[in-house]
């Protein structure tokens, strides 16, 4: 009896057996990827950065997969250093521009301005097509890494992004089910099962996908929501249940979570599909109604209907009004949850408060003034908190604004990203007619920037060769500051920035770069750099461990001796005075 009972167990579990032999033999093979959320950082030991398969725990089709940025942190949190980690979607990584024009590199520059001595680590993960099943289940992660602080900005992918309720109607909108798919997926033998199931279907059906379409279109299928169906309310529960449980989760950890409201275009941008409403009212009745009111000066009112031409688009790439108003209730309900009023500040930056074309490039996107703003908003939010000191030192927004080192080469790229998105559906805007003259420079970088035939910082490295054989000291500084935001971890990049500053006579901003530099790898020639520009600048204390390193470290044929006694006595005699 006892020998039937086992041989009856192990036929059952026979089936589970061979599946995880597969799945041990895949993973031996080296098949498929882990999709674990941070891997170890190849080009630095001791620091992580974003796993660029994470995001494929979250589509259905891989080829649709995106890739965020890899920005390095160490394992262990060095003392001092405030630790941000940032989640959300395309706008919070800075679409259409990336790199320097997103919302934390204006923040990041801020902060390294204002406050040279510490050390900033403001790590994006944002990636574009993920609501918020991704920005939870990045940001459970995130919390094992001693954050300072979780900033949030998502929830315009709610219905089509990775996850979203319009592509997953196959599980019932269930939140049990969709977190049981993406942990499968997990599964190596998952993976080869859906990589097969795709290219079977491919066959069958004689498609592919077209990744020269625009990944809105990959993503939606053109399917309509009407404004309080089913699925509409399916994905404000979504979205409620999951950054309820990201807000329960930071406050337990005693972590801030600094959570923006979301901004859209309302003036700018007719419906998308507009379909009559109960009272035979449409979205684009709405909006016609939004212009005259707006033209007749009548803000008040035509900022309800717009508004209200927003809510009944039936294809809902913004985020309707409920989800600002769950945001809001979020903030409210969790200690620890602040909510960062991106929207009030947005609408004090356009005429009656309508949000429109000074602020946002499309729909959802911030034109370049727009992500100021939003950064504008978490910096304002990350001193609420009290998170920062108060600093004589301090870069105010005008300033900002002016010194931010995006260089003409982002501008453009994002500019021209615009014209090949707005060619394709949903906007079909034809391309503006080419201009025969020849190209700048920056527009030729621009250009094979976005087609991907060079990386960003090749771009960067060759419009730095191009302003040096002009001469123009001035750009060629821009370059190497948005180098620095881009890679703070390479000491080349600051020294580099370090000299031209000092070739401008920007000695404090030399100060900032080489001291940063020199903290990270002490020389020689970084101590020489800095006590002469510091001695120039009559700050012998702040001179003297340079000057003492470098008498230390001579590799100089002059006797530095004299030199350090001298500064030595003029710090003392400072400190008396």
């Amino acid at each position: 009896m006892k020998r039937e009972s086992l041989f009856k167990l192990i036929i059952l579990l026979m089936p589970f057996l061979v599946l995880l032999v597969l799945e041990g033999a895949l993973r031996l093979f080296g098949y498929g990827h882990d999709l674990s959320v941070f891997k170890e950082d190849p080009a630095r030991k001791g620091y992580l950065v974003l796993n660029p398969h994470a995001s494929k725990r979250y589509f259905a089709n891989q080829k649709n997969a995106t890739y965020g940025n890899a920005e390095p942190f160490t394992i262990k949190k060095k003392p001092g250093t405030l630790r941000l980690f940032v989640l959300g979607e395309s706008t919070t990584i800075g679409y259409p521009y990336m790199n320097n024009g997103s919302f934390h590199r204006w923040l990041q520059y801020r902060l390294s301005q204002t406050y040279p001595e510490r050390d900033f680590e403001i790590i994006n993960l944002s990636l574009t097509a993920v609501n918020s099943f991704t920005v939870l289940e990045f940001g459970k992660t995130a919390l094992e890494y001693e954050p300072d602080a979780v900033l949030v900005y998502t929830g315009h992918n709610e219905y089509y992004g990775a996850m979203g309720v319009a592509v997953t109607k196959g599980i019932g909108h269930s939140r049990m089910l969709a977190r049981l798919l993406m942990k499968l997926r997990c599964l190596r033998l998952t993976q080869l099962i859906a990589s097969a199931t795709d290219q079977i279907s491919e066959m069958i059906s004689g498609k592919k996908i077209d990744l020269r379409e625009n990944l809105m279109k990959r993503m939606t299928a053109e399917q309509q929501m009407a404004f309080g169906s089913e699925d509409y309310r399916a994905g404000l529960d979504q979205f409620r249940a999951n950054m309820d449980e990201l807000a329960a989760l930071t406050s337990a950890r005693g972590v801030p979570l600094l959570i923006s409201n979301l901004v859209s275009n309302e003036k700018d941008l007719k419906p998308f599909i507009s379909i009559p409403d109960k009272q035979n009212k449409s979205a684009d009745t709405y909006y016609r109604s939004g212009i005259q009111l707006y033209q007749q000066a009548n803000y008040k009112d035509a900022k309800k209907a717009f508004v209200q031409a927003k809510e009944l688009d039936a294809l809902r790439f913004r985020a309707p009004e409920a989800l600002n108003k769950i945001i809001n209730d979020i903030a409210h309900a969790h200690k620890g949850v602040t909510l960062v009023d991106t929207r009030d500040l947005f609408e004090k930056h356009s005429v009656g408060g309508i949000l429109g074309n000074e602020t946002l490039l499309e729909h959802v996107h911030p034109n370049l003034p727009g992500y100021a703003l939003l950064s504008e908003a978490f910096y304002q939010a990350l001193k609420k908190i009290e998170l920062l000191a108060n600093s004589p030192r301090e870069m105010d927004f005008e300033t900002l604004k002016k010194q931010i080192p995006i260089t003409l080469v982002d501008s453009l790229k994002g500019e021209y990203e615009m014209m090949i998105l707005k060619e394709g559906w949903p906007f079909n805007i034809p391309m503006p007619a080419e201009d025969k003259r020849e190209k700048t420079e920056e527009e030729k970088l621009a250009g094979a920037l976005v087609v991907k035939q060079i990386t960003w910082r090749d771009a960067m490295l060759r419009l730095q060769q191009h302003y040096a054989a002009a001469k123009d000291t001035a750009q060629m500084l821009r370059v190497a500051e948005a180098l620095v935001l881009d890679d703070p971890l390479n000491a080349v990049y600051l020294d580099n920035a370090g000299k031209l500053s000092i070739a401008l006579n920007l000695n404090e901003q030399a100060v900032r770069y080489l001291s940063k530099a020199f903290r990270m790898e002490n020389s020689f020639e970084r101590a020489r750099l800095l006590f002469v520009i510091l001695l120039k600048m009559d700050k012998p204390a702040e001179a003297l461990p340079y000057v003492a390193y470098a008498a230390a470290h001579n590799t100089s044929r002059f006797n530095l001796n004299a030199l350090h006694a001298f500064v030595r006595q003029q710090a003392e005699a400072e400190k008396k005075q």
